[in-house]
């Protein structure tokens, strides 16, 4: 078949620009493990000696690390005086750990996946799953950061009031479990905002469960929260008013038997809310950078935990909002809608 010269380079184009673009994952990272961000941000033009001097690293390798901040664009470059800006849009990116739209945490999961490639090598060859706990510890710990920040803008602002009744019941004091909870970003955060409220943060993963606990220690607040080792289908049923699954039901092997579950622990006219990953039924829908990225996720991490418990169910992080309801109608709710979406998320309400 005749090469399309045309098409070949658009598509080495691409291909260069992804790999540069991973080169650019490892310096943002040190960007931030470095606090190279910090210490531009609001300070207008600095020279590599400033920055250095500033973050109180070497000159030498600032002068690397800021051109190529400079070629992708993450600092601007300013030939006269021959300065670097961190402009304000990039700093609440880069630089602000409490701003919503915080990413640098986030190249820790490919990073993890770097680390366990000949893990999920295998996996490709034999079918086998890998455990969440089996992956380098990056992982956890990447994602327990990148979604406390996105938790932080949304859940509070947007996806509880999409739930009608909710804010209500959280207001007079309900009970809530928050499955596959991790580090407990989602469950603290819930709890500082309703104190008359009591609340359960389960996970299967002892590393993130003894973190979250520690996470509850440092709060300090007197807040009525408890986290345990559980899974989704063995945690007590004690009437909760509201379940929560945050990015977790499809990692599960069985999330039908998850979904049975929520509804035998629910309280008489309680809701679960469901926050998957953004997805269109369609896989020709999903062929997006966002797509790409779940896709890529769900590959290595996200079907690779499923298949290692029974039922490896494997929805993946593209499942979209038709499997997700077959799931909950297979549980035996009654009503399953979308409450509100993101360009990152869907948030979904079922009740019995």
């Amino acid at each position: 078949m005749p090469i399309n010269q045309q098409a070949l380079d658009q598509f080495l184009e691409r291909a260069v620009n992804d790999l540069s673009a991973s080169y650019g994952g490892v310096m943002v990272s040190l960007g931030h493990r470095l606090g190279l961000y910090k210490a531009m941000a609001g300070a207008g033009p600095l020279s590599p000696r400033e920055v250095a001097q500033r973050a109180g690293c070497d000159e030498r390798y600032l002068r690397e690390w800021l051109n190529s901040q400079a070629a992708g664009g993450y600092v601007r470059y300013h030939a006269t005086s021959e300065t670097y800006e961190l402009p304000p849009e990039q700093a609440l990116v880069l630089a602000d750990e409490e701003s919503p739209l915080f990413l640098p945490p986030a190249w820790n999961v490919p990073a993890s996946m770097w680390f366990d490639e000949d893990k999920v090598a295998r996996a490709f060859r034999t079918g086998e799953g890998i455990a969440w706990g089996d992956h380098h510890e990056r992982l956890s710990c990447g994602v327990a950061a990148f979604y406390r920040n996105c938790y932080r803008g949304s859940l509070l602002q947007a996806w509880l009031p999409a739930l009608p009744g909710v804010i209500e019941k959280l207001k007079q004091g309900a009970k809530v479990a928050d499955i596959g909870c991790g580090h407990g970003h989602s469950t603290l955060l819930m709890a500082a905002a309703f104190p008359n409220s009591r609340f359960w943060g389960f996970d299967n993963h002892e590393e993130s469960v003894a973190a979250a606990q520690e996470q509850a220690r440092r709060a300090n607040a007197g807040l009525s929260v408890t986290f345990e080792v559980a899974t989704a289908q063995s945690y007590p049923p004690q009437g909760f008013d509201l379940i929560c699954f945050f990015d977790c039901l499809h990692d599960m092997g069985d999330p039908v038997a998850a979904a049975q579950h929520a509804a035998a622990a629910l309280a008489e006219e309680g809701t679960v809310m469901l926050v998957e990953p953004f997805a269109h039924d369609r896989v020709e829908d999903n062929l997006t950078p966002v797509g790409r990225l779940y896709y890529a996720a769900s590959t290595a991490i996200c079907c690779a935990h499923s298949l290692s418990e029974e039922g490896r169910a494997a929805l993946g992080a593209q499942a979209g909002e038709a499997r997700l309801r077959a799931v909950f109608q297979k549980a035996g709710f009654r009503t399953f809608r979308r409450a509100t979406q993101t360009p990152f998320n869907l948030v979904l309400e079922a009740r019995m």
